[in-house]
């Protein structure tokens, strides 16, 4: 099985990068890709680039990867308690193809931040908008003040009780 993973960031240095890279390590049943979304920069979206210019391939080739795997995996970043500029640019674009942008696919949906939330606005807007646009949210999980619970040498969480929260959210893709 493939797994496609993520973080909805374009940060370099993306918090939720590592959270997602680690929890794509806790399946080992699936071949795992994981993206990043700076491959997939396009000009903002807008209906009047859209009938000038048609669709970026780059949005075709996001949709492409959605469509070659069996599960997604993707931690959402977040900035002013929602999505960021790149996330939702890539996202809207990908909309106007594939209405069903998660085309029916398990998804299990993260987030993390420095802070106490841990991304906790961006989750629930990720939890009401996925099945909307044709994902089965599995599970979903906030990882509150990351750098307390993480341990970015060893790329794995430090903290016992939020790991065990997120070793049975990821293997929530393995169930039927």
């Amino acid at each position: 099985m493939k797994l496609l993973a993520f973080a909805a960031s374009n940060s370099s240095r993306s918090i939720n990068k590592q959270l997602v890279s680690y929890a794509s390590s806790l399946l080992p049943e699936f071949s795992t890709e994981i993206l990043d979304i700076n491959d997939y920069e396009m000009p903002l979206f807008s209906v009047d680039r859209e009938e000038r210019n048609g669709h970026p391939p780059q949005a075709k080739e996001f949709l492409d990867k959605i469509k070659n795997a069996d599960a997604l995996l993707i931690s959402f970043a977040e900035h002013n308690h929602s999505y960021t500029a790149a996330w939702k640019n890539l996202y809207d674009w990908c909309s106007r193809i594939e209405t069903r942008v998660y085309q029916n696919k398990p998804l299990v949906l993260l987030s993390t931040s420095p802070g106490g939330r841990g991304g906790a606005n961006v989750l629930a807007s990720a939890e009401m908008s996925v099945p909307r646009f044709g994902g089965k949210v599995k599970a979903s999980l906030s990882i509150p003040a990351f750098h307390d619970n993480f341990d970015s040498l060893k790329g794995r969480l430090s903290n016992e009780e939020l790991d065990n929260k997120l070793k049975a959210a990821v293997r929530s893709l393995l169930d039927p």
